[in-house]
């Protein structure tokens, strides 16, 4: 028997599920706690459209978290139903579900999510994020009593992911419940996406955040080209920004084609950190109507179940 064979038995591995309602700051939390941006965020709700894995690997255990879609009510159009059933589908096959609610909210989705754990056969861990809000934590504690009549948790945790402070704490507690098993994916994994699906994940991120309340929401990202030039020793990247109506086009694009332009600056920016090379990114705006409403379209769009 090798002497590194007790330590394998003493491995720790497993996924953990991150839920709760649009705009708790579930993204936010998963690029803490594995120390590094990710998910992509914004001040608006549904910025997350997708499932992504982020991992987290030490030497003693590797802690899978899915960072999901905020589950929410109403938004009959399609893209809302696939959001739903990308933050449903985290609830099955996981160890840990972290149920990430906001200090001193309580809304009728925070509900539906915790009813939504109370069926669910792993443990639950609530956290209870946006604590900075309150000068004093004795602020918060009508709040986590009202937690206790509402829902059903294993163990419940106030942080803050804007000051990072109870990460430490979320770790030990999803260890208590992580099986005993060796890695689930090669040590020098983050993720399960690719470099072009995260290229595409950060220019919307740009959209969103430089754009009013309407515009964001029938908005998405395509990579049309996705390509590394050894003469010039950079990656080409063309990307197609799509909308419903001609009218948002005019707004995305912005005067004198200011506001795209800026956009094409900030997210070359952080798409060269990513990929750690120079990068020529082009950006085009293209109305495609009522895309987020067309099954077939939102497919095409990677909308789907599979992962890319």
């Amino acid at each position: 028997m090798s002497a590194s064979s007790p330590q394998k038995t003493a491995y720790q591995a497993g996924f953990v599920a991150v839920i709760g309602r649009p705009n708790v700051g579930k993204s936010t939390l998963m690029n803490c706690l594995l120390g590094q941006k990710l998910s992509i965020t914004s001040p608006k709700p549904q910025t997350t459209r997708h499932r992504i894995h982020g991992i987290h690997t030490t030497d003693t255990h590797q802690i899978v978290f899915i960072d999901t879609p905020g589950m929410h009510l109403g938004g009959e159009k399609s893209i809302n139903r696939y959001m739903n059933r990308t933050a449903n589908s985290a609830f099955s096959d996981v160890d840990v579900i972290l149920f990430v609610v906001e200090a001193g909210r309580w809304s009728k989705e925070d509900q539906a999510v915790a009813d939504k754990c109370a069926t669910a056969e792993a443990p639950v861990i609530i956290l209870v994020n946006k604590i900075d809000k309150f000068k004093k934590m004795e602020q918060l504690f009508p709040y986590l009593q009202k937690l206790n009549n509402v829902a059903k948790f294993n163990e419940l945790i106030p942080v803050s992911a804007y000051k990072k402070s109870g990460l430490d704490i979320i770790e030990k507690e999803v260890l208590k419940h992580l099986p005993k098993q060796e890695m689930l994916f090669s040590e020098d994994y983050i993720t399960d996406r690719s470099t072009r699906f995260l290229t595409a994940e950060i220019i919307r991120e740009k959209l969103m955040r430089s754009l009013g309340e309407e515009v964001p929401y029938g908005a998405t990202v395509e990579i049309e080209q996705f390509k590394f030039d050894e003469e010039e020793d950079r990656w080409v990247i063309h990307a197609l920004i799509l909308v419903e109506r001609e009218g948002q086009k005019q707004i995305v694009i912005g005067a004198k084609g200011n506001l795209i332009k800026q956009m094409g600056i900030h997210a070359r920016k952080d798409i060269m950190n990513l990929l750690d090379a120079r990068v020529h990114l082009e950006l085009w705006v293209k109305v495609k109507e009522n895309w987020s409403d067309d099954e077939r379209a939102l497919a095409s769009l990677g909308y789907n179940d599979e992962i890319t």
